[in-house]
């Protein structure tokens, strides 16, 4: 399995570096450092890291600031290392969709727990917006295909099921979605031929 890929963002070099050796020893791959938060950001939509190692106090733009922009597009999980840890800094992190908080001065056991919690934090919210997205498609296509339904039985008098089934046999013969076949039964692209019997 490929290792997990790390941008750390922290403007004290000696941090940075002791974070850089820390992480490549727990078998991280550290693909980009910055000094500065708007270097971090670029960095981070350049290397499309899985993980952003953000302080919060840097110049350019702030940890949080940077975060909020990362989980705006979802680019990769967050966490804030950082001397400070008033409520009120936790609350404007949580706020911003941090992932995981380390406070500073550290040590190596507080890191990894604290990257690993962020991944599967990460991944949970993907997988949610995921199942969203497709209900939302889902539910998108239903009302579609029912106002084609009701297009076919109101001007071709067709049965519920007819009309279903007409939609369905479409989509299937034109190796289209019934999606399509229903938005041009809507719009009058497609019209069923003659269906009285008699």
């Amino acid at each position: 399995m490929a290792p997990t890929r790390v941008v750390v963002a922290e403007d004290e070099a000696i941090i940075r570096m002791d974070l850089r050796e820390l992480l490549q020893e727990e078998g991280y791959e550290v693909v980009g450092e910055a000094a500065r938060g708007d270097q971090a950001l670029a960095l981070i939509t350049e290397k499309h890291p899985d993980v952003a190692l953000l302080d919060i106090k840097m110049p350019g733009m702030d940890g949080i600031s940077v975060a909020r922009r990362v989980n705006a597009e979802r680019m990769c999980a967050v966490v804030l290392v950082t001397a400070f840890s008033q409520r009120e800094l936790i609350d404007e992190a949580t706020a911003a969709g941090v992932h995981g908080y380390v406070v500073k001065p550290f040590e190596r056991h507080d890191l990894v727990p604290a990257i690993e919690v962020a991944l599967a934090r990460f991944e949970a919210e993907r997988l949610l917006a995921e199942q969203v997205a497709n209900a939302e498609e889902r539910l998108e296509v239903r009302k579609l295909v029912d106002r084609a339904k009701g297009h076919l039985m109101d001007v071709h008098g067709m049965s519920e099921k007819d009309a279903f089934g007409f939609i369905q046999r479409t989509a299937m013969a034109s190796r289209r979605q019934m999606r399509n076949v229903a938005e041009d039964i809507v719009s009058g692209a497609l019209v069923p031929e003659a269906t009285s019997k008699g």
